[in-house]
């Protein structure tokens, strides 16, 4: 480890004066503004001066300059592809008492399960049977969910089928584990390791985190990213809850992170994902948002993240409603969820909302979600062959931020999609996706390229499974 990697490791990274005094200021002028857009136009990103400068305008007509930028890298960056994935909640038992979260441990009226291996391989199936490629495992905080419980629960989901169809990549949202644990993780072959810190701003993370729970710790949560990387984990993914404290702080937050963790390992994170608080049961702070984001302002905020960190993935969940994520693919979305249920047996339990973490936003099946998809240009993907051809960590980025990467996605994309359309598809959905696929083929200039994707496609067709670049 070099001098600057040691001391990287020993600094508190996020500095709240600094954060505060980059917001004090004006905004940038219309000169200003062209200069910093001009620079992220190169798809190289932007320092955190230019990113905070983006944050304070207000004028709709100069943010919809950032929200063009931002159309223009995430298409130069991944195309037309969207990626689908949907979460399985193996618990909801939590050992935290979070006042913006139904799992919270006061909240006595909420019907408590963790799940068995025969469940959560019942769930595995269910999605599987939907069209599912890619699920997140996510649980509550407590002794019963520790590195042992997660990695039955990979294995598990790895083994389920479902006639010919299985799992073909597993990420985890998890809470803050040691380098030991996230060894063992490691070891099951997961892809990206996923945990919110919630606010950045420590002042607000200690009001929100009552002392006496495994959360009050924000110095522990806000290294886990380090453990999860010396832990062997190539690829994470980082996000805050947007209601808990200023947006514009967490964004830069989110900023100061990322080159912590690009100095300290050569890698920034795979992902950032995008929550605003949803009503929960039992969890007063959800019914008066401390620092509510307006649409208007959630939208500008994803483009300049996008942006900011034109190679990261951005994650939608289904908190939101199908309105605000088909518009969210413009500028940034990268990759949604699908089909979800945020409580622990749901799918098997026909979507009970018992023992729900948050209310959803999007109720849409994965069929009506990749319908609206592709009626809106956009090729779904349930691709994961960057994990299993080894182009993760460090080596994604080397072909994400020239956007290379792109060589990649579309095909591939192409390729699950036709799964999908063969196996899965509703008739309407079949006669969209096949007229869209005909039109992404026709317009691949690469001769070489187009022969062996139309090649492939016609292997799929034949009955051929799991074909990746």
């Amino acid at each position: 480890m070099t001098t600057t990697q040691k001391h990287e490791k020993n600094k508190g990274f996020i500095d709240r004066d600094r954060i505060h005094e980059l917001l004090d200021r004006r905004a940038p002028t219309d000169g200003e503004l062209d200069e910093i857009l001009n620079r992220a136009f190169q798809l190289k990103g932007l320092p955190l001066d230019d990113v905070a400068s983006l944050l304070i305008v207000e004028d709709p007509v100069r943010i919809r300059k950032i929200m063009d930028c931002a159309s223009y890298v995430k298409d130069e960056i991944y195309g037309k592809r969207l990626v689908l994935f949907a979460p399985i909640y193996t618990g909801n038992v939590c050992d935290n008492n979070c006042a913006y979260c139904a799992f919270r441990k006061s909240n006595t009226t909420l019907k408590r399960r963790i799940l068995t291996m025969p469940e959560i391989e019942r769930e595995v199936r269910i999605l599987l049977g939907e069209g599912h490629k890619r699920i997140l495992l996510i649980c509550g905080e407590t002794a019963q969910n520790d590195a042992d419980y997660i990695c039955e629960a990979i294995r598990t989901s790895y083994r389920a089928r479902e006639g010919k169809d299985y799992i073909r990549r597993i990420n985890l949202e998890l809470a803050p584990m040691e380098v030991s644990d996230f060894a063992k993780l490691k070891a099951e072959k997961i892809g990206t390791y996923v945990c919110f810190q919630e606010t950045y701003d420590p002042v607000m993370y200690k009001k929100y985190h009552p002392p006496g729970t495994p959360k009050a710790d924000y110095e522990y949560r806000v290294t886990v990213m380090d453990r999860a990387m010396e832990g062997g984990i190539n690829d994470v993914g980082v996000g805050v809850l947007f209601g808990l404290s200023d947006y514009r702080f967490e964004i830069l937050a989110i900023m100061e992170h990322a080159a912590h963790l690009e100095t300290l390992f050569g890698c920034g994170p795979h992902t950032v994902s995008f929550p605003r608080i949803e009503p929960a049961e039992n969890a007063p702070l959800t019914e008066r948002v401390p620092h509510p984001v307006g649409d208007e302002d959630f939208k500008k905020i994803i483009a300049i993240v996008r942006i900011a960190l034109p190679y990261t993935g951005i994650i939608l969940s289904t908190r939101e409603n199908e309105e605000m994520r088909t518009e969210l693919f413009n500028y940034g979305v990268s990759q949604i969820s699908a089909g979800s249920r945020t409580n622990p047996g749901a799918y098997g339990d026909e979507g009970t909302a018992s023992g729900s973490q948050f209310a959803l936003g999007d109720h849409r099946n994965l069929d009506e979600v990749i319908k609206s998809i592709v009626e809106k240009g956009y090729i779904p993907s349930f691709c994961t062959g960057c994990y299993r051809m080894g182009r993760v960590g460090a080596d994604f980025m080397e072909l994400a931020k020239p956007g290379l990467i792109k060589q990649y996605c579309m095909p591939n994309a192409v390729f699950t999609f036709e799964e999908y359309l063969n196996d899965f598809a509703s008739p309407a959905t079949k006669a969209a996706g096949a007229r869209l696929i005909s039109e992404l083929v026709a317009g691949v200039s690469d001769a070489g390229l187009k022969e062996r994707m139309t090649r492939a496609i016609g292997e799929i067709d034949s009955g051929k499974r799991d074909i990746y670049f």
